[in-house]
């Protein structure tokens, strides 16, 4: 090399979900970037399939030399701290990585469960260790074996019609109705569908406590339950907070609205971890390759000494899938507020099947053309507030 050249940036990608992935990837745009990938698995999950595998319908994990280009180099370990002071990212195997830019990308969790033995007997469908256990549990269950889904959302309903669809005898425990984000039309079409496949759906039912064979409810019932899956929301890794970054109540990086840490303007989050202006996008794939190029272009921008662009994604609805053959589209606002118009039956399954590829194939068209995802824009962001002084985390 001259000794006139400039050296290489490193910007090292903490997280090898979605939006770490494609960042990853789209972070080629520019030559003069070396870039690494820390991901603690040495395989890419699926997650928005994870359903599928705990019912021995699908698979979740995917080869990342697939979906990597070959200038992302992968280290296989998990961050346990972020060090903003000498820049480098030290490991759980001890050793550190430098760089000059750092894109937050850890994703999300499973939500605590506060409710007593819950985290002792109750299983999360929402990371693969789990859904791995979950799945061999079931294995060893008879068909006819009580499984209890607790939680409404689309996580526990497509968990629920899975099971439900292979024999399985099922209760759903919703804290309100189910799917509560969907429109009436489309959550009375989801309910009609579990009915008719055998599961027992509670609305308003609360779950005071987790036993190894049965769930009590709030109002005392005492239901038999070999299985339990706990799918009442998400939470992220607290490596943000504890780094001494400024969090959210949940733990997601704070940012501005170009998803640059209020903190530190070399630390840009991208994914379910992120919370621009203190009012996060709903967590899911969707919003995770919007969130992952966006970050990328922030990194760019300030490489290339420009102003980066502030945040703009706009939603078009969701999915959910019942059993394999049928599912819901529910169309929406750019605001991601429902519509009163879905999308059901063979076409719905269709297009939430869609949608579970177009995951993976964003991640690898970035690989083979960086730069290329486009997203839809012009989504309502609440007014970002003025920016603090960055380089001095609060207390």
């Amino acid at each position: 090399m001259s000794e006139h050249s400039t050296p290489s940036k490193q910007v090292l990608v903490v997280g090898g979900g979605y939006a770490g992935a494609l960042a990853a990837n789209r972070l080629r745009m520019r030559p003069d970037v070396d870039i690494t990938l820390i991901n603690p698995r040495p395989t890419f999950i699926d997650r928005v399939r994870l359903h599928q595998y705990v019912a021995g319908t699908g698979g979740v994990e995917v080869d990342f030399g697939t979906l990597l280009a070959e200038q992302v180099r992968l280290v296989v370990d998990r961050a346990a701290r972020i060090d903003t002071a000498t820049r480098t990212v030290e490991l759980a195997s001890g050793s550190t990585v430098d760089y000059d830019y750092l894109v937050y990308a850890v994703g999300s969790t499973g939500g605590a469960a506060a409710v007593p033995g819950a985290a002792e007997f109750a299983y999360s469908p929402a990371e693969f260790e789990e859904a791995h256990r979950l799945r061999a549990g079931l294995d060893e269950l008879p068909l006819d074996s009580p499984v209890t889904v607790v939680g409404g959302g689309l996580t526990g309903i497509e968990a629920a019609a899975e099971l439900a669809e292979r024999g399985r005898r099922v209760t759903l425990i919703c804290g309100t109705e189910p799917a509560p984000t969907f429109s009436t039309c489309a959550r009375r079409s989801i309910v009609e569908w579990l009915s008719r496949h055998g599961v027992d759906v509670l609305e308003h039912a609360t779950v005071a406590e987790v036993e190894p064979d049965a769930v009590v409810l709030a109002d005392g019932v005492r239901r038999p339950s070999a299985v339990t899956i706990w799918a009442t929301g998400f939470g992220v890794p607290d490596l943000a907070r504890a780094s001494g970054l400024r969090t959210d109540a949940l733990g997601r990086l704070l940012t501005d609205e170009t998803l640059t840490s209020l903190d530190d303007e070399r630390i840009v989050a991208a994914g379910d971890a992120a919370a621009p202006s203190g009012h996060p996008l709903r967590m899911s794939s969707y919003a995770a390759g919007p969130l992952g190029a966006q970050a990328v272009d922030t990194v760019l921008s300030r490489l290339a000494g420009t102003t980066p662009a502030p945040l703009s994604v706009a939603f078009s609805g969701a999915c959910v899938s019942l059993g394999r053959r049928r599912g819901i589209r529910q169309l929406a606002g750019k605001d991601d507020v429902a519509m009163n118009v879905y999308i059901g039956g063979r076409a719905g399954a269709a297009i939430k099947e869609l949608t579970c590829k177009l995951g993976v194939a964003k991640i690898r068209r970035e690989a083979r053309k960086p730069g290329s995802l486009v997203w839809p824009k012009g989504g309502t962001r609440p007014e970002a507030p003025a920016a603090p002084a960055r380089g001095v985390p609060s207390s």
